[in-house]
């Protein structure tokens, strides 16, 4: 008995429920995939009957029944399941309620990223193993254009071990995985950084990221998934709960019964009715509407607690490597899977090169016999026999054995002069392949990059934005799970606005507006991004990250917009660290984008070099420097530094060569001891800009006094090169210490901290001129919004 449960337990471990940490496939799974691209069932052929696909599987590959291996069939047909599917079904392949038909009624064929897991089998990439039957051979391994372990995790109950992995991006995890073989010893939060979380098939929300970061260093964790959810005027007086998505593998039809279950029990308050509006054009809605007098966002929270609106996941990342279980984190997996890769390529690269080098021997043989083909076609036929004429051509030609049965088998018509000059050109494109081949396998950096870019190619074809949300706690969005927001709603122009408090609202209106009256907690406009609901826009922090968003994560208004008001802070919107501040917002185009810091430094940066994850790193900054300003920086602007020692210096954008998002940068202006840049600029001087310095005093507490307030047009000072020190731009009085703020722009407008607005000088003052006296503290200088 003990002997027999072995056996069993072992069958069960490593021929069924584990999947393989290369591949990240179970057997059934490679089997099916394997045998249909046998079947030529590609994208581009036509479907055939599933019965038809779990026959020849039964029958030459995995004799375990066919209902095991049509429920295999069918989950790598379901987009709910995978995040990315590998069968393209037609017909009814169930739902997450419902059973699919069955395979007699059902037709399925591969779909492009099932080839993509296939491609070069036949260049003996993997091993190959005999079926169960000995009379057909199988791989023991797919190639795997990219890492399907974590891409569309994996579910199984084995003997003594289970796993249980969650789906991830394939964007985001072939950044990783690049990243890594770039960087060979990069660490777990490196690699966080390109995989912040789970992307789950589904959609929703990821509420807690502490047990990801557990499961992603130790291979187990657990995490809390929640349904996408918007509360809606459903009728003229009722208000609803209107769901969207819904947490991973948790149908609609399980949330109705478990709600109705509670309401009758009397656990549930505050429902009137429950209705499911899902259809195959709008996708999953779930309305729930509240009774009267009940708050949406009460019955919200029950619903969460008391419902699969709110469901966990345990995650086991348990995998077969080398034929053996283990627990895998993050890393690990990448590690496996990137060892693979480089060995497919590798036994792909050699397979390719013997065939060229048998194909260079053939062609070089064929064009020592045509340079006397009549001595050739003579010597075949004094010969009694094709022993005989393979001995002589060998002998009269110097040939190898290979290069006469060739020749001997060759029609008479290839031996023309018009297929000479074939031959030689062949002769030449093969040496030049093998030279290419022989450096490739000769260099680890050549195949790691070859490796990377194949990887970077598949996600450009088969990447797809993120769909679901992180949140680190019950409310802080996880940078990069923003884009995902919103799909749902109508793409509709409208005006993103940072204001000089620090906040970013959206709101409908597109052209101008009213500028606020004065004395009133209206805020100063840092920058403004007019773009549509569903477009991209991105932050530049003070760190020197750039934030990709989408504006429909951001509080709405229509009309003018309310500053005092209504608005979330940019922190919980782009999940920013401690200290670290939004410095402007820019449209997401092909426009060069110019930065300054604080240490004089400046780069314009080319978004054609942007990676495709939503935060990255846009400038290297040495420690303790940080950004204080950046824009849109075409050829025809001028860039703009002012210092704290009062100098401002000015110079075109065309002479600042862009450069990559990894590069620091060049000198911008030329600084004195302790002087720092206070601000920075990239200005069109079609705009008339002007230029406002407001000085330090430092003989009273910060911030206590007001100082001394200039406005100078820019155009009153001279432009110099980049990296001198500039020319002054305020004439400092005795207890002066330097300049506090300044700000180059169009239309100056000035504030407190709180928002209420502040006076700035009406007349222009002289360049170098001492200022005006300003009877209220100025903390921020903006713009209007125009």
């Amino acid at each position: 008995m003990q002997g027999s449960f072995l056996e069993y337990a072992y069958s069960v471990i490593y021929s069924r429920a584990l999947p393989d940490a290369r591949d990240g496939l179970k057997p059934v799974q490679r089997r099916i995939i394997y045998q249909m691209a046998e079947m030529g069932l590609r994208p581009e052929k036509g479907y055939v009957k599933s019965a038809r696909v779990v026959g020849e599987v039964m029958g030459k590959l995995h004799p375990h029944g066919d209902s095991a291996i049509y429920d295999a069939l069918v989950r790598l047909a379901q987009s709910f399941s995978l995040r990315v599917p590998f069968v393209d079904g037609h017909g009814n392949f169930g739902s997450l309620d419902d059973g699919p038909a069955a395979s007699r009624y059902t037709e399925a064929k591969l779909r492009p990223e099932a080839i993509a897991m296939t491609d070069s089998l036949d260049e003996d990439v993997v091993d190959f193993v005999p079926n169960y039957d000995g009379q057909l051979l199988q791989p023991d391994v797919l190639p795997a254009a990219f890492p399907n372990l974590l891409v569309n995790g994996a579910a199984g109950i084995a003997v003594g071990m289970a796993t249980n992995m969650a789906p991830h991006n394939l964007g985001e995890v072939i950044a990783a995985a690049r990243h890594l073989l770039a960087h060979p010893d990069a660490t777990l939060d490196d690699l966080m950084a390109f995989v912040p979380g789970p992307d789950l098939p589904s959609g929703g929300i990821v509420v807690g990221l502490g047990g990801i970061r557990d499961a992603y260093a130790t291979g187990k964790g657990a995490f809390r998934t929640r349904a996408r959810s918007t509360i809606e005027q459903v009728s003229a007086r009722k208000t609803g709960i209107v769901v969207t998505e819904l947490p991973y593998l948790i149908g609609p039809e399980r949330v109705i019964e478990r709600i109705k279950d509670g309401v009758t029990k009397k656990k549930i308050t505050g429902i009137s009715n429950v209705t499911d509006l899902t259809d195959r054009k709008n996708g999953l809605r779930l309305v729930i509407e509240v009774k009267t007098g009940f708050s949406p966002e009460a019955v919200l929270d029950q619903l969460y607690r008391l419902t699969p609106l709110e469901d966990g996941f345990s995650i086991n990342n348990v995998a077969l490597v080398d034929g053996k279980p283990e627990t895998l984190g993050l890393v690990d997996m990448l590690r496996v899977y990137i060892a693979h890769r480089l060995q497919v390529v590798t036994r792909r690269s050699r397979f390719r090169l013997d065939r060229k080098t048998e194909r260079l021997h053939l062609v070089e043989g064929l064009l020592r016999a045509i340079v006397d083909i009549d001595e050739v076609i003579q010597v075949i036929r004094a010969s009694d026999d094709a022993d005989s004429a393979r001995s002589k051509l060998q002998t009269v030609f110097d040939l190898s054995e290979l290069q006469a049965d060739y020749i001997l088998e060759l029609r008479l018509r290839r031996l023309t002069k018009f297929s000479r000059i074939e031959l030689e050109s062949e002769r030449d494109s093969l040496i030049a392949d093998i030279a290419s081949l022989t450096t490739l396998l000769s260099s680890e950096d050549s195949l790691r990059t070859l490796v990377s870019d194949e990887l970077a190619d598949v996600a450009s074809k088969y990447g797809t934005p993120r769909r679901t949300t992180l949140l680190d706690g019950e409310d802080v969005p996880v940078v990069g799970a923003i884009a995902s927001q919103g799909l749902e709603l109508e793409d509709e122009p409208c005006t993103v606005i940072l204001t000089g408090t620090g906040k970013l609202l959206r709101s409908s209106e597109t052209g101008e507006f009213p500028l606020p009256a004065k004395r009133v907690k209206h805020d100063v406009i840092r920058a403004v991004v007019r773009g549509t609901t569903r477009g991209d826009v991105g932050a530049i922090t003070s760190l020197g990250r750039f934030i990709r968003f989408t504006p429909v994560a951001l509080p709405s208004s229509s009309g003018a917009p309310s500053f005092a008001s209504g608005s979330k802070a940019n922190d919980y919107v782009l999940g920013l660290a401690a200290g670290e501040t939004v410095v402007t917002i820019v449209p997401v185009s092909d426009v060069p984008l110019a930065i300054g810091t604080r240490r004089g430094t400046v780069k314009r940066v080319d978004p054609t070099t942007f990676p495709s994850r939503a935060d990255f790193s846009i400038i290297n900054l040495d420690d303790g420097d940080h950004v204080v300003g950046a824009d849109v920086a075409p050829d025809g602007h001028e860039l703009v530094f002012v210092t704290s020692d009062t100098q401002l210096l000015h110079f075109p954008a065309a002479t600042v060569r862009p450069q990559g998002v990894g590069a620091a940068g060049v000198a911008g202006i030329k600084l004195s001891e302790n002087d720092v840049v206070v601000t920075f600029a990239s200005v069109s001087t079609d705009t008339d800009p002007q230029v406002v310095t407001v000085t330090s005093a430092g003989a009273t507490l910060t911030g206590a006094d007001p100082g001394r307030a200039k406005v100078t047009p820019l155009s009153e000072y001279p432009g110099k090169g980049r990296a001198t020190g500039g020319v002054r731009s305020h004439g400092l009085l005795k207890g002066d210490v330097g300049l506090a703020l300044a700000f180059v722009g169009a239309e100056p407008r000035a504030c407190a901290t709180d928002g209420t607005a502040r006076d700035l000088p009406a007349q222009p003052g002289k360049r170098d001129g001492s200022g005006t006296p300003m009877t209220d503290v100025v903390s921020i200088i903006g713009t209007r919004l125009r």
